[in-house]
């Protein structure tokens, strides 16, 4: 959700494709998206065989400091992740709402953390559908006044 408010923001289009899938990540422009990719869904997996093949392709790729780099910030979100979890935080209703249709393309619902979420009912992701374009237009002109001043 925050990288396609960042990019409303800026006034580009994301495709968040790019973070779950290879075709997407190959699409995206980003360099190294693809061993990027696959870093990140081993971190994120428990087959520590891949994560070691990820960390050479990785290292072999973009050397010793990006990769260094590329574990922090994977660090990171997992600790976030960890932490959410522990205290059983659920997504907040706005935020429910909003992301429902980005949650269902990037097959969200599939990690263990999307437990702690209840699912909307469909009079509520109707209404979430409807405002998510809204929500993307004011963070663009958000994005235009932060800019101009």
């Amino acid at each position: 959700m925050l990288l396609r408010a960042s990019g409303a923001i800026a006034g580009d289009s994301v495709d968040v494709s790019a973070i779950a899938d290879p075709a997407g990540a190959a699409r995206s422009g980003i360099p190294h998206a693809a061993v990027l990719l696959h870093f990140a869904d081993a971190v994120a997996g428990t087959d520590d065989a891949a994560l070691g093949e990820a960390r050479v392709a990785l290292l072999h790729d973009l050397g010793e400091e990006h990769l260094v780099d590329a574990a922090a910030v994977a660090s990171n979100f997992e600790r976030m992740v960890r932490v959410a979890d522990a205290t059983g935080t659920p997504l907040d209703a706005p935020l429910l709402l909003v992301s429902e249709a980005l949650r269902h393309a990037l097959d969200l619902d599939r990690f263990p953390a999307a437990s702690a979420t209840p699912q909307p009912s469909l009079a509520w992701r109707l209404v979430g559908r409807a405002l998510e374009p809204l929500a993307m237009q004011l963070l663009r002109l958000w994005g235009r006044v932060r800019g101009g001043s």
